[in-house]
């Protein structure tokens, strides 16, 4: 009986929170209530109890299970409600794994065949995501972060290069580059995107360079040059049918001309066969073309998802979620496997000591023998924002590392060499100039002053497990 109340309270107390639009609040009640229940089948309780509320439950939320999975392939199953958001199912494994909410966690859908992914946007619902994968394609959701996703609104010059943008002829100059957000908002006035595009013919292997436009009634390209006369534009693609990618393997896979693809897939029928691709010459000009269709496709539902980064569906007050270390960083003890058997190690000095042996192990943004390519692509999966880094083995210069950092919309390597001066060892990226005992302070001083590199390190990309 007191298990049957319990059963009531929780649910009650879910329903409650449900309504007032705190989902994932919502969805941690859920997971005890389901706890509970789980423990009552190891005993015996009240059945007519646990098939009411069950039923109840089950019926009001119409819970499926979802699959997500993290940077090293470990993956989490989640029974959630139909109409859960990508952002709900964040805030549900970031409070689950006590992650520091830094607004920058994301739901990614990846095409593991092709090579394709998306980041998956937060108001999204993931049930009708899901619903738009076909059986020829594996397709998975990644948990992982996006430091890139709302970039746009907080330095909105760097996304869109005057080259490649123009403006209505009423709109002045200085007001246009003022307002340019305002701009993509607005239900009146859109500004024109434009400029040279390689898109692959459909049923064959090559591809042609031509000049595309992009206006509030889809993506054009121009039969005669750069001609934007109606007479010589022809439609390529709307968007309100279809879900744009990126490309994540550059151009081994599709045989493109650059490494800068995106394309776009129906989100109902064809799968990848109907694939529309298209590949830019360099990083900016992919860039201000995918940010400005999804300006274009979500509207001021984007500028809403960036300003209320906690909110619930019905608008309800900011979750006070206190910032905590996932658990498994604050539990760490230092131990000392060398012998037959482990112990603690409870002497400070010696601790330390051992800390700074087995430093890099214990840092996220070290990341072992991995090729300069795979660094490439995870700096990219976590967003070409400035200061987006990961330290790695140089594969080239045994004993040396690199500093593979993001600036520019460009992916740049440095590399750290080790020094030897009157028998002590070194490290640093400026010839000598100047120098760390490991590589710890090395990052530790660049996070804090930018000194030889293009800017500070400010996010780091990690491989997290779930």
């Amino acid at each position: 009986m007191e298990y049957a109340l319990l059963d009531c309270s929780v649910l009650n107390y879910a329903i409650a929170l449900e309504r007032n639009g705190c989902l994932s609040c919502c969805i941690l009640c859920v997971w005890v209530l389901g706890s509970v229940m789980n423990l009552r089948e190891q005993h015996t309780w009240s059945n007519k109890s646990k098939d009411y509320t069950y039923r109840y439950f089950r019926g009001f939320y119409l819970l499926q299970v979802i699959k997500v999975y993290s940077e090293d392939n470990t993956s989490r199953a989640l029974e959630v409600p139909s109409d859960i958001t990508a952002r709900d199912v964040c805030q549900l494994l970031i409070l689950k794994n006590h992650y520091v909410d830094d607004h920058s966690w994301t739901l990614f859908e990846q095409l593991t065949h092709t090579g394709l992914g998306r980041a998956i946007e937060d108001h999204e619902l993931v049930m009708e995501v899901q619903s738009n994968w076909v059986m020829e394609e594996e397709t998975k959701l990644y948990f992982r972060k996006n430091y890139a996703k709302y970039e746009f609104f907080k330095n909105p010059l760097s996304f869109f290069p005057d080259h490649m943008i123009s403006f209505p002829s009423e709109t002045s100059a200085a007001l246009s580059h003022s307002g340019i957000l305002q701009m993509f908002l607005s239900s009146s006035t859109y500004p024109e995107i434009h400029g040279y595009l390689h898109a692959k013919e459909q049923g064959k292997k090559s591809w042609k360079k031509l000049y595309f436009l992009l206006r509030r009634s889809g993506l054009y390209f121009s039969t005669k040059g750069t001609s934007k006369e109606p007479r010589h534009l022809q439609f390529f693609c709307e968007f309100s049918n279809s879900d744009m990618y990126m490309s994540l393997t550059g151009k081994k896979t599709s045989g493109a001309p650059t490494n800068y693809g995106f394309c776009f897939k129906p989100n109902k029928s064809g799968g990848t066969r109907d694939l529309k691709q298209l590949c830019a010459d360099d990083e900016q000009s992919r860039t201000c073309w995918m940010t400005a269709i999804r300006l274009l496709k979500y509207g001021m539902q984007l500028y809403q998802n960036y300003m209320q980064p906690y909110q619930g569906r019905s608008g309800c007050s900011p979750l006070n979620i206190t910032p905590m270390r996932s658990i498994s960083e604050n539990s760490l003890v230092a131990m000392d496997f060398s012998g037959h058997r482990s112990r603690i190690i409870e002497n400070p000095t010696e601790a330390l000591s051992v800390a700074v042996e087995e430093g890099l192990a214990w840092r996220s943004w070290f990341h072992h023998k991995i090729s300069r390519e795979e660094a490439q692509r995870l700096i990219l999966q976590h967003g070409l924002v400035d200061g987006v880094f990961l330290v790695r083995d140089s594969q080239s210069n045994p004993k040396t590392f690199v500093l593979s950092l993001s600036h520019g919309l460009k992916i740049k390597h440095f590399q750290i060499v080790p020094l030897e001066d009157d028998g002590k060892l070194f490290y640093t990226l400026d010839d000598g100039h100047t120098r760390f005992t490991d590589l710890i302070q090395l990052v530790e001083f660049y996070q804090l002053n930018k000194g030889v590199l293009p800017c500070k390190l400010k996010h780091y990309c990690a491989r997290i497990a779930l």
